[in-house]
């Protein structure tokens, strides 16, 4: 019995590091797709690139968010516990001001439309 599960908890370890990888690597590609389209918009000198980019990297901290929750499931140690909630909480206050900077610009470029 304890062979057994030995084997079911060294499968879940192996599919929660795939699984985050696989997660971090989406928001990594998010990232890079944001910065190259908003290289392309403020060379056509738009005004909504800090709108494109801020959405973009909102949307790729939400995949490094997902990853680092992931990665709670198989820790051993509170010290690891710790340093996984630091990094969440970090992240999570991360998206929290891009969020609200999204917002802020949303109402900008809305303002001369209504001008």
């Amino acid at each position: 019995m304890e062979t057994i599960y030995l084997q079911a908890e060294t499968i879940l370890r192996y599919i929660v590091e795939f699984s985050t990888l696989l997660l971090e690597l989406f928001g990594i590609c998010i990232l890079v797709y944001t910065a190259i389209k908003s290289f392309i918009y403020w060379l056509k000198k738009d005004d909504s690139i800090r709108l494109i980019l801020a959405q973009g990297i909102a949307l790729a901290l939400e995949f490094k968010l997902g990853g680092e929750v992931l990665r709670t499931v198989v820790v051993r140690e509170w010290a690891e516990l710790g340093i996984l909630g630091a990094i969440i909480l970090l992240r999570a206050a991360l998206t929290f001001l891009i969020h609200w900077e999204i917002k802020n610009e949303k109402k900008e470029l809305e303002e001369p439309k209504n001008k």
